[in-house]
């Protein structure tokens, strides 16, 4: 009898990949980019922060990185923005222990990290006195005007972002002497004014302008004589 023969064929491996003639594999589709929450931009601006605390960039670089941050849809446009920095998780150092009269926010209550909105419409729209600020602010202004009045708020976060827009309108913010007021807002057909500010104490309060202004006007800069009294505190 004879024995069952194999095609020599069947006992040669196969070539891998395609073969001439064969169509490519289609590629994995790219899982699609996942939209940044307010929590993820303040956590990034964290980062940013320390970074500027220990020298790692300068203020100029905090400026101009803090608001990208704050500007970006998704997390990948957040990535590189810290890619060259320390971050949790990334083999990063362990932070100095902070000097002795360093800013020390208090305890913030429920809700003091939710962005507070002011909009005003053919109207107007004030926020002054003894207030709590959060941590974002988001103002916008058509043809109306609005009034940020930040020297006897309560800062309970070194760094603060407000997101100033006006069209057709105004926006006003004064702040204490003793804070670092910086912007990276745009004036088109209008005004971005801001007078920035570096505070002398690092630990100071820090508030940061982004935004516009189109056929309207954006104005912020330090109320002389009001200064914070304990800048631990944040009043």
């Amino acid at each position: 009898m004879e024995e069952p023969s194999f095609e020599k064929h069947s006992l040669e491996k196969r070539p891998q990949g395609p073969q001439p003639g064969e169509p490519a594999p289609a590629p994995a589709p790219a899982p699609p980019a996942l939209r940044a929450s307010d929590a993820d931009r303040d956590r990034f601006a964290d980062i940013l922060r320390n970074a500027l605390a220990e020298g790692r960039i300068t203020a100029e670089e905090h400026s101009e990185r803090i608001g990208a941050v704050y500007g970006a849809k998704t997390l990948g446009e957040l990535e590189p923005l810290v890619s060259d920095l320390p971050v949790a998780g990334r083999g990063e150092h362990p932070a100095p222990a902070r000097p002795h009269g360093a800013y020390d926010a208090p305890a913030r209550p429920a809700g003091a990290g939710v962005a507070e909105n002011l909009v005003a419409v053919f109207g107007g729209a004030v926020r002054k006195g003894r207030w709590r600020v959060s941590r974002r602010t988001n103002a916008f202004a058509l043809f109306g005007g609005i009034e940020i009045d930040l020297t006897e708020a309560v800062f309970e976060q070194q760094e603060i972002v407000i997101n100033a827009t006006a069209i057709f309108g105004g926006i006003e913010i004064r702040v204490p002497e003793n804070v670092t007021l910086r912007s990276t807002g745009t004036g088109i057909f209008g005004g971005f004014d801001v007078k920035t500010v570096e505070a002398p104490d690092p630990d100071a309060p820090v508030v940061s302008l982004t935004g516009f202004a189109i056929f309207g006007g954006v104005d912020a800069k330090p109320k002389r004589g009001k200064r914070l009294k304990n800048l631990r505190a944040g009043g």
